[in-house]
């Protein structure tokens, strides 16, 4: 295989996130400060979460079942794909307090991730796992 130079990337245009039900997750996402500013459009449907700091999440309104495993993280066998997205947050204690007072239990955490970073980890209602990760 020849070199050629890499394709040109800019930053992250969105996380796409499987989900059963458009108005329990856009609820969820409220709490880590997402707004849903478009849809449900297009043939899946999905929806658009924007946040502050510049990140869009895409809800992708097409799980069929309220309550499933996620197959990533909740079987013995271990499938390739993206275990979990990480928001920076700077102040992860603060952020566990609000969670807990919203009745949102953590599925992992405090963990430190060597000098100066570490991080929380919390379910959205499909079981896709979102870390609050803090720097510093």
């Amino acid at each position: 295989m020849t070199k050629t130079a890499p394709i040109p990337i800019s930053g992250l245009a969105h996380i796409g996130i499987r989900v059963h039900d458009l108005e329990r997750s856009v609820r969820f996402y409220a709490l880590l400060g997402f707004t849903k500013t478009a849809g449900p459009i297009g043939p899946e449907p999905v929806a658009i979460l924007d946040h502050p700091s510049g990140v869009e999440l895409n809800l992708v309104l097409n799980a069929p079942k309220a309550n499933e495993p996620n197959v990533l993280m909740d079987v013995p066998q271990k499938h390739p794909g993206i275990t979990h997205f990480a928001l920076l947050c700077p102040d992860i204690v603060a952020a566990k307090e609000r969670l807990e007072a919203a009745g949102i239990q953590l599925s992992g955490g405090p963990v430190r991730f060597g000098p100066g970073a570490q991080g929380i980890f919390v379910r959205d209602p499909d079981r896709n796992v979102i870390e609050l990760h803090q720097r510093g």
